[in-house]
């Protein structure tokens, strides 16, 4: 079955210009598929999971932070095993209109100059190490504040979101709604069964295609096929787990729907550019 696309609004829009929590909340209770009319900024406190956002299926990690753009659908898929001891994760969110942004930019030369010249981007951000922390500490500094701090660090966090250089892309939009729910369905799909083998008859059927029609369709709109698709979604978790996880190799290679450790290995080392071993080492560092 499709999971729907929740349309959903802000609260409280009219006695505040933007939307800030601090969450600590069940796995279970945490918001289905989604799109709202907001600039949402998301940072991982605790807990760990796979986000979707427009066409992209990834993991996240405690300490991730990313951006996703106005209308696009996305969903924070948390593992129940990284709760804590009563079955809770957190994050820090603020969510913002597009207006806020054009308003600030017409009232405010010093926030003007800044943006001048800049593109919004399209696709969903995640951001590197350095914008990170920067952004982390807006957050959290929100959280202890009154509405007034919130504000002032607001204007702060415009400038550091919008000039970073240090992102990947994460997500474009998919604009068509049919292709919306397919391919939402077709990731959802493989976030489930991704640890057991996926065949093309299984995902095929799953949205209502034939077997050749699927592989067609799968590579005109994802432009790789749809094994590359799971061996991605595989390789990403993996290095999730080698990051965050005290797990050997050889536990993850068979977690993340692998089935021979050798084989595991020759592919991430070619996907990778090194072996599981040497990203686990060099990512400790960081």
């Amino acid at each position: 079955m499709e999971d729907a696309i929740i349309p959903y609004e802000l609260p409280d829009v009219e006695n505040h210009s933007f939307f800030f929590i601090d969450q600590r909340i069940d796995t279970r209770l945490e918001a289905k598929l989604h799109q709202h009319d907001a600039w949402e900024l998301y940072c991982v406190v605790e807990g760990r999971g796979t986000r979707m956002a427009g066409d992209t299926l990834l993991p996240f990690a405690e300490g991730d932070v990313a951006l996703i753009p106005p209308s696009m659908h996305h969903h924070w898929d948390y593992e129940p095993s990284s709760a804590d001891d009563k079955g809770c994760v957190r994050y820090l969110m603020v969510a913002f209109s597009h207006s806020l942004i054009q308003k600030c930019i017409e009232a405010f030369p010093e926030l003007r100059n800044r943006l001048a010249g800049i593109t919004f981007p399209t696709e969903a951000l995640i951001f590197g190490p350095e914008s990170s922390r920067t952004i982390r500490q807006a957050l959290s500094q929100m959280s202890g504040i009154d509405e007034l701090g919130r504000l002032c660090t607001m204007f702060q966090l415009l400038s550091t979101v919008f000039t970073a250089t240090d992102y990947t892309f994460a997500g474009k939009p998919v604009r068509i709604e049919r292709d919306v729910r397919r391919m939402q369905q077709i990731s959802t799909y493989v976030m489930a069964h991704y640890v057991h083998p996926i065949s093309l008859d299984d995902i095929a059927a799953e949205v209502g295609m034939n077997r050749s029609a699927f592989c067609t369709y799968f590579k005109r709109h994802k432009g790789m096929t749809f094994l590359q698709f799971v061996t991605q979604y595989r390789l990403n978790t993996a290095c999730g787990l080698l990051k965050h996880s005290q797990k050997s190799v050889s536990e993850i290679c068979y977690l993340v729907g692998f089935c021979d450790l050798p084989h595991f290995i020759r592919v991430f080392t070619k996907e990778k550019g090194m072996s599981p071993g040497k990203y686990r080492k060099d990512n400790l560092a960081i």
